[in-house]
């Protein structure tokens, strides 16, 4: 199962792949099995030919994942071993399936904010439980993962503006292309590049940078272990950010990609925490969670509390236990010896005796 799941990122993001070969063996294997349902479950929804009845499949699969009888596919088998052994709520996997919900009805967005609350849905949900795989649950750490996914979200929408809109979908905030000039119905009619939509674009892009600062700062409460290649990730889309500015921000001509030679260099720079100036970083620091990704983020912290005092009670319980037995292997060979101590002296009564 989860070699086929190693499979799964291997095919379908080459930057993933990199950045997770740069995770301890265990939250590798995690991070590969939660990817691979996250991609299966979205390339259901994008196969035209099984859209109606998509989504409530996998709404079944997901309880009986949670209900402990996996389908059989080896992404759901290994998907159910991580939210068991990682305590992941089901609210966040299903706000998941929601996001995937908002794709299948090409839904419009009209602000930032709207725009945001789908990609909380479709991407800090994988944020978040990869810090649950990483067993980090605070309130604060759990949010600036969010920020993360927000932040590769955003990026994903800037990058793809083009072939969404020639899908029939369109992600850009309709408010910000009002305001430039921008009718979002003859865009998706005939999807042109302008100075005008390079501005949406840009400003886009600024919103992720935004979510990129507070993300980067979360990194550092991660494990040591993890940390590179968290960053790796990170610095990787931010990566295409900068590669769709350099194309003048034409994203429906061109699509920014990011050359592996890139992305070798971007591991290197990942090894050194990302600097950020003292006003951001004390920005970052009280920082609260993004209003579109509270009601997961709490989820999530309230599942790993919940999960801890349980570790804990079991690890008090199993200690307990461990005394209880050593107690009573303690009376054992002292009766063992008591016993051995009688059949001596009898042995020598009778030696003597003879």
């Amino acid at each position: 199962d989860l070699d086929a799941c190693t499979a799964s990122i291997r095919r379908g993001s080459k930057s993933f792949h990199i950045a997770s070969l740069l995770l301890p063996q265990g939250t590798r294997q995690a991070a590969h099995a939660l990817y691979a349902f996250c991609r299966h479950s979205d390339d259901l929804i994008d196969d035209q030919a099984r859209r109606p009845d998509a989504l409530l499949r996998l709404r079944q699969r997901l309880d009986r994942i949670y209900d402990g009888i996996p389908c059989d596919h080896a992404c759901d088998r290994a998907f159910e071993r991580i939210v068991r052994d990682h305590a992941i709520p089901k609210t966040i996997t299903l706000s998941l399936l929601d996001g995937f919900a908002m794709d299948m009805v090409d839904r419009r967005y009209r602000t930032i904010a709207e725009v945001k609350q789908y990609a909380a849905r479709v991407a800090s949900t994988v944020g978040l439980m990869m810090s649950l795989v990483m067993r980090t649950g605070d309130a604060w750490t759990l949010a600036r993962a969010a920020d993360l996914g927000l932040a590769m979200q955003l990026t994903n929408i800037a990058r793809d503006v083009g072939e969404d809109a020639r899908n029939g979908r369109l992600y850009l905030p309709l408010d910000w292309l009002h305001d430039a000039g921008i009718d979002g119905d003859a865009f998706l009619r005939d999807p042109r590049f302008t100075p005008s939509l390079a501005n949406v674009v840009k400003r886009l892009l600024a919103e992720a940078d935004r979510h990129y600062q507070l993300g980067h700062a979360g990194i550092a409460q991660l494990p040591a272990a993890c940390r590179h290649a968290i960053r790796t990730a990170a610095l990787t889309y931010q990566d295409i950010g900068r590669s769709i500015a350099r194309n003048g921000h034409d994203s429906v001509t061109q699509r920014a990609r990011t050359t592996l030679t890139r992305k070798l260099i971007l591991v290197m720079h990942a090894f050194r925490p990302t600097a950020m100036p003292s006003d951001v970083a004390g920005m970052a620091a009280v920082a609260p969670a993004d209003p579109s990704v509270t009601r997961l983020v709490t989820a999530a912290a309230e599942a790993f509390t919940a999960a801890e005092k349980q570790r804990l009670a079991q690890a008090r319980e199993g200690t307990r236990v461990e005394r209880i037995a050593g107690i009573l292997m303690d009376i054992q060979q002292r009766q063992w010896e008591e016993r051995r101590t009688r059949r001596l002296q009898r042995w020598l009564k009778v030696a003597r005796l003879g």
